[in-house]
Order: structure tokens, then C-alpha cells, then sequence
């Protein structure tokens, strides 16, 4: 699997299998009764989404807090003792998590583990140019696809806790509601846009399928994952662009350093055009647990809303 260490690989076994470190984990047949469910989930815009349909159901453990980057993301030993404790490990897949996939193929021998993408048609994921082999895991960016991951948490919690299938489809029927307002908010919200500006540029590639919902073009400097370096070509090639289309706002990221950004401001102003940074976009995680942009919608709407602010043309 790319991007996972076979030195990595054989530390998470051995935290699986050091006796006495760890509980044994939970039995799938084990009935839950009137306990809540334990679930660890990885990115925490996984883990609001969680807990929004799982409701006073479940006991939500996520590893990956604000700012913390999936691509790059190694499980520690306090990791793997939540994941083998939980009656549910949801994790977002497609590789996001790409430094533990093989420790999530491990624990999915002992226990219920899913990842939540694997309910989405393979026709509706984006399979960037550089392979045939990945998709883009960046799903969450169409709210139209996170409808489907919904669905597939609902799925797996009542799979696992069929007594209260009830009350986990009626939560996850109120979220759909509200995932089906916020979808038609953000299109009005960046049809303001005009045409010549719907340029979104960001540090890597992780707003493709925005795009492709939202009617924008996209330009990330890195690939889909953080883990490829960005080259002097890459900064060149965004920054002729930015110059073409008279582009106002480029953005950082909320989880990925802002070096290349800087860069392409640099490359720009040689082009003879002055841009600005418009803001800082939440890609690969949400922003801080109780605020408005800690929640999936609320990091949705947070980027809609500086995205539009910073592609409208403020000169005129």
C-alpha cells in the first residue's frame, strides 16, 4: 500500500499483540444492550458526523484532532489500544489514512472496521491524472457524497446495535436534511463568483470533487497527497494560471504549511501580478472541537463563504 512503512507496519502489529498492554477487543456478536457503543474514528469531521447520527448512542473516540494532517498521520500505542477497545472503528478510506491502512486491515480480522467511502460508487470517485490505480479521497468536499458516507455510518452503528436502529435512522434522516440545505446554500453562496475568477488555489489538491459540485476550476500546487513534494514546475505552472485568469486570492490550509503558497505569491509577483491570500481553508481536518467550523457543516460553510469572499472581484 503507498505511503505506509514497513517499519510502521510491524510497530502496530506488535501493539496488537503485546499481551497485557491492551484489552482484548470486543467481540462482534457480544450484544451491546443498554451500554453505549464504542467507535474510534480518525479525521474529526469523521467524528462530528459520528456523533451527530449516533447521538447519546455512542461513545465517539477520534484520533485526529484540528490542523492534523491524514496523509501524514502515524498511530501511536494510545491509538491503537482505542481502536482495539472500540466496538466500531470508522475511518475515511481511499488511502487518506495512508499510513495505517495495513494496521486497519489487521484490526478488521478481530473486530467490526469500515471504511466509510466504500458505500460511494466507484463511478462517482475522481482518479487523478498521475495514477490508475488511487482515487481522490477528498469525498467530503461534495456534499453529495458525504450524504452516502452518512448513510454507510448509519448502517454500520445499526449493524452493530440493531436494538436502537430507530432512533440511528431518524438521526441520520435530520442530518441528510440538514447535509441537503447546506449543499444548496454553498451553491448560491459561490454562483456570485464571477466566471473569468472561478479559480480555486490551494497549497494540494484536495478540492477537486468541490469543484467539480460548485462549478470551479481547481489548482493545487502539491498532488492529493501531502506527501508529495511540490516542485519549482508546480509553483510555475499554478502561478502562469493565477496570471491567465486574473485570479484576486490564492488560500492556505488549515493542516498542510503554507511554504508553497508563499512561493506561488513570489512566482506571481514576477508575472507581474499581485494576488492575496484570501483566507485559510479547512481541507483535511475541521477546525476546534465547540466552535461553528469544529463541525462538518460548519467547516463546509466556513470555506464557502472565504472562498466567495476572496474570488469576488473586489477592484472593480
Amino acid at each position: 500500500m503507498p505511503g505506509v512503512g514497513r517499519r510502521t507496519v510491524l510497530v502496530a502489529a506488535g501493539l496488537l499483540t503485546l499481551s497485557g498492554c491492551v484489552a482484548a477487543p470486543p467481540s462482534a456478536t457480544d450484544p451491546i444492550g443498554n451500554r453505549r457503543v464504542r467507535v474510534t474514528t480518525t479525521t474529526n469531521f469523521l467524528t462530528d458526523t459520528v456523533t451527530r447520527i449516533g447521538g447519546d448512542r455512542v461513545d465517539v473516540t477520534g484520533l485526529m484532532g484540528p490542523g492534523v494532517d491524514p496523509h501524514l498521520y502515524r498511530a501511536s500505542a494510545g491509538d491503537v489500544q482505542a481502536l482495539r477497545g472500540a466496538d466500531v472503528i470508522l475511518y475515511c478510506g481511499l488511502h487518506l489514512e495512508g499510513r495505517m491502512g495495513e494496521l486497519f486491515l489487521e484490526l478488521g480480522e478481530r473486530q467490526p472496521t469500515r471504511a466509510v467511502t466504500d458505500g460511494i460508487p466507484r463511478e462517482q470517485l475522481l482518479a487523478p491524472p498521475d495514477t490508475s490505480t488511487e482515487y481522490d479521497p477528498h469525498i467530503w468536499f461534495d456534499v453529495s457524497l458525504w450524504s452516502k458516507v452518512s448513510e454507510s455510518i448509519a448502517a454500520a452503528l445499526v449493524e452493530r446495535d440493531p436494538e436502537h436502529a430507530d432512533g440511528y435512522r431518524a438521526r441520520l434522516d435530520t442530518y441528510l436534511a440538514e447535509l441537503a440545505a447546506l449543499d444548496a446554500e454553498i451553491d448560491r453562496r459561490l454562483a456570485a463568483i464571477p466566471q473569468q475568477r472561478r479559480v480555486l488555489v490551494t497549497s494540494h489538491d484536495a478540492f477537486n470533487y468541490f469543484g467539480r459540485r460548485y462549478r470551479l476550476d481547481v489548482a493545487g500546487i502539491q498532488g492529493i497527497s501531502t506527501a508529495a513534494e511540490a516542485t519549482t514546475a508546480d509553483v510555475e505552472r499554478v502561478a502562469r494560471l493565477v496570471a491567465e485568469r486574473d485570479v484576486p486570492a490564492v488560500f492556505i490550509e488549515s493542516s498542510v504549511p503554507r511554504q508553497t503558497i508563499d512561493a506561488l505569491l513570489a512566482a506571481a509577483a514576477q508575472h507581474g501580478v499581485q494576488i492575496h491570500v484570501g483566507g485559510e481553508l479547512y481541507t483535511d481536518a475541521a477546525g476546534n472541537p465547540g466552535t461553528p467550523e469544529g463541525t462538518y457543516i460548519g467547516m463546509l460553510r466556513a470555506n464557502a463563504d472565504r472562498i466567495a469572499d476572496g474570488l469576488i472581484d473586489q477592484r472593480g
